[in-house]
């Protein structure tokens, strides 16, 4: 009896190791999705009302959201950066990520990791879609 307990306490321990890397990986995907959603969410918008439309990131305190319509929290162990296409990359202040209304963006690569993954999320300057990789 006492080395079934022993086995079993072993299992679990296991068991909880595991899932609280999934965790903080899963964590880390829905950010990267809710990014992206805001994202295409700001695009729609600019096309809907013929006007500018802007996604702004601060890198400094990792929160992300459309002027006026309130911001979200990145998860604490997440880390974020901008690869601007001129300025490289950007690790802290503001980064706004501006749409046309025509379909065009003007921003970066948006970069999530913590230490265990890494995830990217492209934007296509032309038609302004994203890509999540």
């Amino acid at each position: 009896m006492i080395i079934v307990l022993f086995l079993v306490s072993i299992m679990l321990g296991i068991a909880g190791v595991f899932f609280s890397k999934t965790l903080s990986s899963s964590k880390l995907d829905a950010a990267a999705r809710e990014i992206s959603a805001a994202i295409r969410q700001a695009k729609s918008m600019a096309a809907t009302k013929g006007e500018k439309e802007t996604v702004t990131i601060n890198l400094d305190s990792k929160q992300y959201g459309i002027p006026g319509r309130g911001s979200r929290s990145l998860p604490r162990d997440a880390q974020v950066m901008v690869i601007d296409p001129f300025s490289g990359e950007i690790r802290s202040g503001e980064y706004n990520i501006t749409f046309q209304p025509y379909g065009g963006v003007q921003g970066g690569t948006v970069v999530l990791w913590n230490g265990k993954k890494t995830v990217s999320i492209q934007l296509d300057p032309v038609i302004g879609s994203t890509v999540i990789k």
